[in-house]
């Protein structure tokens, strides 16, 4: 195998630099400049937008419930502010690196971490319509007071209104998303075709480029959005957790602490993570390994196919032996990886009701509230959960990487990458 040399790193970023600018830099950067835009957001930018008109409302105002919030000045300020950090952040780079993917690689991804706030924020829309609705349930059922019609319908033509937002957005973003993936695939595709006469000798080199490619992008950019949906849930949510905890003090078997419900589904969702990731530890190396078995197996099935010395039987029952093994521990490691999984998902869904049990068993909240707290609970805790719900797929991901870095390294590995690729793939050479 080629070693771990500098240029082996710097080589194994190629799937990366073929679509964005100069890739250890350039996230690094992203990273920062997107957390000291928050912090300056949170800590007085948001308020700068009183300058030309687009004041916050006070404090003592009642919150908009309906569609109106995306057009209100509060949001009509963060687009603005939005737009300028990334025209900034985008003009630096352009000076920097202007590669021939940028467009799509730094504007790009931008609207999509836009859209993807912009959804969250549906979310938000939605929690803050479940207030009123469920009290309005509520009043119905007990006969606090008379409710019309009107009234129901009504509340009812207000979530259609969030909802139809939703939609427009989720299926434009959901249709650009596939057009971003196709010219990542495309920008690795140029790349490794380019460097074609070298790589052409490496086992399953035609599958790499064409199936290998498609299924990293595709995977890369479905866990980025999950990462960047997590994230924006979070700091759109936790301030709407912290506003609802005030009702709900008293834990079970903790008792009454401060902002009980973030503290709550922080230290859940971290169990939920650190238990999952150690039963789940192995699965990554095993991925990769059956990818290994499976290549040599398909290997010596393709030179038998030209070769009468080649795929003899019991060459063949020796390879097919490791692929069985391979599989049956990875069966095996998928089922108690699975009942962990499934058991901690299935008490997570309760895990709400068991932390609100005394709050409302002692009636302390209405029936709004009640669902408010829910589903900012979920949201919370959802965004926090994030390795929880994408293990299986990071583990895909980390096998399609190991395939593509390997056979990147091959651009300046040895002469005879037939040799390379059979020891790549624990196969001697012939």
């Amino acid at each position: 195998m080629v070693p771990a040399t500098r240029s082996g790193n710097r080589k194994i970023r190629l799937m990366f630099k073929s679509f964005f600018p100069n890739p250890k830099p350039f996230f690094w950067s992203a990273l920062l400049w997107s957390l000291a835009t928050v912090l300056i957001w949170y800590f007085g930018a948001s308020e700068w937008g009183r300058y030309i008109g687009l004041e916050n409302p006070p404090d003592t105002a009642a919150r908009i419930v309906g569609v109106s919030v995306f057009w209100s000045k509060p949001f009509l300020w963060f687009y603005i502010y939005f737009a300028i950090i990334t025209a900034i952040f985008a003009a630096a780079w352009w000076k920097l690196d202007p590669t021939p993917w940028f467009m799509w690689s730094v504007l790009g991804t931008a609207l999509i971490i836009f859209t993807t706030y912009f959804q969250v924020q549906v979310s938000v829309a939605i929690n803050d319509w479940y207030g009123p609705f469920y009290d309005l349930i509520q009043a119905a059922l007990a006969k606090t007071r008379p409710v019309t019609l009107g009234e129901f319908f009504g509340e009812l033509i207000t979530f259609m209104g969030i909802a139809m937002v939703a939609v427009i957005v989720g299926v434009l973003t959901r249709f650009f998303i596939s057009h971003y993936v196709f010219r990542w695939r495309t920008a690795m595709n140029d790349h490794y075709m380019s460097h074609w006469p070298r790589l052409r000798k490496v086992e399953g080199a035609a599958q790499r480029v064409q199936e290998d490619t498609m299924r990293f992008a595709s995977t890369m950019e479905g866990l980025g959005k999950s990462l960047i949906d997590s994230v924006m849930t979070l700091i759109a949510f936790l301030p709407v957790l912290l506003r609802l905890s005030k009702d709900v003090s008293d834990i079970p078997v903790i008792g009454n602490i401060p902002y009980a419900l973030v503290i709550v589904a922080l230290l859940w969702a971290l169990f939920g993570t650190g238990f999952l990731a150690l039963i789940g530890i192995r699965l990554p190396g095993l991925e990769f390994k059956n990818q290994r078995v499976e290549a040599a197996f398909r290997k010596e099935l393709v030179y038998g196919e030209d070769f009468a010395d080649r795929a003899d039987p019991p060459t063949v029952s020796e390879l097919f032996g490791a692929v069985r093994r391979n599989y049956f521990n990875l069966y095996f490691n998928y089922m108690y990886f699975n009942v962990g999984r499934i058991i901690y998902l299935q008490v997570d869904n309760i895990f709400p009701y068991i932390i609100l049990a005394p709050t409302i068993v002692a009636g302390k909240i209405t029936l709004g509230a009640m669902n408010q707290i829910l589903n900012a609970f979920n949201q919370v805790q959802g965004s926090l959960q994030y390795l929880v719900n994408s293990w299986s797929t990071i583990v895909e991901l980390l096998s399609i990487y190991k395939r593509l870095r390997l056979f990147e390294s091959a651009i300046d590995g040895p002469a005879d990458k037939d040799i390379a690729a059979d020891e790549a793939y624990g196969r001697p050479a012939q």
